[in-house]
């Protein structure tokens, strides 16, 4: 709320395009150069650890980064309590080391890098596409095909900041200026129990841009269960979305070489359980 583009507050994830002006309140400068409270004692589930990198599973209901310096509980919290190098690493001294974030109801893997040049390989691999991320998602089984592919692009919503606006038709192309998105997925299982008719899901998003995949099958008409903001609320009281897989073949350098895999949470599985 403290960022203005073009004198209206912007949401997360605005465009800006040339001749936008950009007007900062002065607690937004204080607040950039503040680092996140370290938490030695805090629980950090790693899965992985070398030299260079570490693959760590954030569970569901913890943000992976504070939005201000006086926050606690975070994933970042906790990693720059017991890794206390990655203060100097990552996008900002809010998010130490961290390479990619998932939503706060999201669960699965993340990949930290430990020192700025291994930070820097992998931000780079993230932005072509070389960093493997796969996701387990579970939503309404009837009607989805077996395997398919989404392409909206994703724009920000015009009337809900909390929310994205997967581009259907084109004149929403032409009027929100959306961002590319797109979508793999394969349908690992499907059931039919006393909570509904559910498929679960295996789905790949290579740059994955906000709420990328909550909007995409809700877009197919296919929301996620648990998803109050795109969908229906239930279920497990979160949306069903876990980061299953990370992998990165290294571009040359043992340390940053990775495959990591995460099973289905349990609240996720009872779900899928016949």
């Amino acid at each position: 709320g403290e960022v203005r583009l073009n004198g209206r507050r912007a949401p997360k994830g605005a465009v800006v395009t040339a001749g936008d002006v950009i007007e900062l309140e002065e607690s937004v400068g204080r607040t950039a150069e503040a680092a996140c409270i370290p938490e030695p004692d805090a629980a950090l589930d790693v899965r992985f650890e070398t030299s260079a990198v570490l693959v760590v599973q954030k569970p569901a209901g913890q943000p992976t980064a504070p939005l201000r310096a006086e926050e606690k509980g975070t994933l970042a919290s906790a990693l720059v309590g017991r890794y206390p190098e990655l203060a100097g690493v990552g996008y900002s001294p809010l998010e130490p080391g961290i390479v990619h974030r998932l939503d706060t109801d999201t669960s699965g893997l993340v990949v930290v890098a430990r020192t700025r040049a291994a930070f820097e390989t992998l931000r780079d691999a993230l932005q072509s596409e070389q960093l493997q991320k796969e996701y387990l998602l579970v939503c309404q089984s009837d009607g989805l095909p077996d395997d398919g592919v989404i392409e909206h692009p994703i724009a920000n919503h015009p009337k809900d900041q909390k929310r994205v606006y997967p581009c259907v038709h084109p004149r929403d192309v032409m009027r929100y200026a959306p961002r590319p998105a797109l979508t793999k997925f394969t349908v690992v299982k499907r059931v039919t129990n006393a909570t509904g008719s559910w498929a679960l899901v295996r789905a790949t998003a290579p740059r994955a841009v906000r709420h990328q995949l909550r909007a995409h099958f809700a877009s197919i008409d296919h929301a996620l269960a648990g998803d109050k903001l795109y969908g229906v609320d239930g279920s497990i009281g979160r949306h069903a979305l876990h980061a299953s897989r990370v992998a990165f073949e290294g571009g040359g350098q043992p340390e940053l070489r990775f495959d990591v895999t995460s099973d289905l949470p349990e609240d996720m599985q009872k779900l899928v359980t016949e």
